[in-house]
């Protein structure tokens, strides 16, 4: 838009200058900006096309807090950043209604392309839905929406996910066993899809019982207390496996276990592969964590949200597989 705008101005001037007999020289012909699309190249997302800072996109987090948010959002800056991007990051602090308002003011300011990493699925669906009708194009990247056939999503499937971490579980108990689960927070789209994939492994194995279940909210200290209160009941003492729904909470629980003197009896697995759960894993203190790649997220997400600021066409859905980590390739995985 800039690039057209700012054509029309020099058309305007040159016409003028014709008319007035103003006999002003013209510009160096490196001055003139190159049409848009006039080549191959300028149609895909390289190094090159907009270094000249025309394309503004912006990225709206649900709360960079957690970990795994903040190294995505990093990642997307940086590489933005390198093809020349104009990238603007604005951090909902764990308030879908946030989120809403930040699209709002960022329709106003003009933005090329707003991505929406979602906290919670409802409120950013009418983020969502509301940038849309705006005219401005909006993805959504490592959290879905309520609907998210309105816009197109980056990220991995969390249901996988959720499969992934119970089936490596399910072995270790060898198909029997009590677990409790540290769940995301309610109505979080991610958090809803790996609870669902844990259920559909746990419906294989009958003699798994899940005895405590609750939210933890994505939060280290909420896993760490919760598993206290766990531990100090007549059930927690045949507590066999912590299954959570990230590392956060995962590494919580295990704290609270290495306290109470139970270090090496209860299994721990997370989602996210952040960097302390690696080290975690490699020390031999959580077992796994399923790798949640998103470096790759953030600059797939990138790529994407350059197509539609373009115009081009995309897919609706773009999907990076997670990856168990284990004692067996962790060292694959840390720097």
């Amino acid at each position: 838009m800039k690039k057209k705008i700012l054509a029309a101005l020099i058309s305007t001037a040159m016409a003028a200058a014709l008319l007035t007999g103003c006999g002003s020289k013209e510009a160096p012909a490196a001055d003139a900006p190159a049409a848009e699309g006039e080549t191959p190249e300028a149609q895909e997302p390289e190094a090159d096309e907009g270094a000249d800072g025309s394309y503004t996109i912006a990225w709206v987090d649900g709360n960079l807090a957690n970990e795994s948010n903040a190294v995505c959002t990093t990642a997307a800056k940086d590489y933005a950043e390198s093809l020349g991007i104009n990238f603007l990051l604005l951090d909902g602090e764990g308030v879908g209604e946030n989120q809403v308002s930040q699209c709002e003011t960022l329709v106003t300011q003009g933005v090329d392309c707003i991505i929406i990493q979602p906290y919670d699925a409802a409120a950013c669906q009418v983020a969502a839905e509301s940038t849309i009708e705006a005219g401005v194009p909006v993805l959504v990247t490592k959290g879905e929406i309520a609907d998210q056939s309105v816009c197109p999503f980056v990220g991995q499937d969390d249901f996988i996910a959720g499969q992934m971490e119970m089936e490596w579980m399910a072995e270790k108990l060898e198909g029997k066993g009590n677990i409790v689960i540290l769940e995301g927070p309610t109505g979080i789209s991610a958090a809803l899809k790996r609870n669902d994939g844990i259920n559909d492994v746990l419906k294989n194995y009958p003699d798994i019982k899940v005895i405590y279940t609750q939210p933890a909210n994505w939060n280290r200290d909420e896993g760490m207390n919760l598993m206290e209160t766990w531990l100090q009941t007549p059930e927690g003492e045949q507590i066999n496996a912590v299954v959570a729904h990230n590392d956060e909470m995962a590494l919580g629980a295990y704290d609270a276990i290495a306290d109470a003197g139970k270090a090496g009896e209860i299994f721990v697995i997370g989602i996210d592969a952040i960097d302390a759960a690696k080290t975690s894993v490699a020390a031999g203190e959580m077992d796994a964590t399923v790798l949640q790649d998103v470096e790759s997220i953030a600059k797939k997400t990138i790529d994407v949200a350059l197509m539609m600021a373009k115009g081009e066409a995309v897919d609706d859905v773009y999907n990076i597989d997670p990856i168990l980590l284990t004692s067996d390739n962790i060292a694959e995985y840390t720097k």
